[in-house]
């Protein structure tokens, strides 16, 4: 706490004031990533209403998201605090809510059920966030744009085949 108080300009006592302990300053800090990991997907999707263009630019969001500036991302998919209980709550509704936002697209699209479209979206949302934090942990040897061209190509052969409705 000493050390984030002196990089913060501020005295030890005024950053107890607003963070009783260390879990609760991460928690701050996990809850201001997660909302932007939320956001990015969320402007993702709607950025078009191509689909082929939804899966590619989602695959984006996830690739953005983990080589971004100041590897928020580590606060989000490395983190050693990852089954304490508060951050374990936080990190599955991310990724819950990411799915739901895709799922309500596919939802809408292909006309499917809520549990098959949420599984599809959940789905998707693995592949991403994997594939993402695979590539950044290997040295990045595929370049950003060729690695999230591939998948977003291997995802959009999968989902692809459902048809539109109506």
């Amino acid at each position: 706490m000493d050390e984030i108080a002196e990089r913060a300009g501020v005295s030890k006592p005024v950053l107890y004031q607003h963070f009783p302990g260390k879990l609760e300053l991460y928690l701050a800090l996990l809850d201001e990533s997660t909302d932007a990991l939320i956001d990015t997907v969320r402007t993702a999707l709607g950025s078009t209403a191509d689909n082929r263009q939804r899966v590619a630019a989602t695959f984006v969001a996830f690739f953005d998201f983990v080589s971004g500036a100041g590897e928020a991302f580590r606060l989000v998919f490395e983190s050693d605090l990852g089954n304490e209980p508060a951050v374990r709550e936080r990190l599955d509704a991310t990724m819950q809510q990411c799915a739901e936002m895709i799922s309500e697209v596919i939802r809408e699209d292909a006309g499917i059920g809520d549990d098959e479209a949420h599984l599809l979206g959940m789905g998707l949302v693995g592949m991403a966030n994997v594939s993402a934090r695979y590539w950044m942990s290997n040295g990045q040897d595929i370049p950003k744009d060729a690695a999230e061209q591939l998948l977003s190509r291997l995802a959009w052969r999968g989902i692809s085949g459902w048809p539109l409705t109506g």
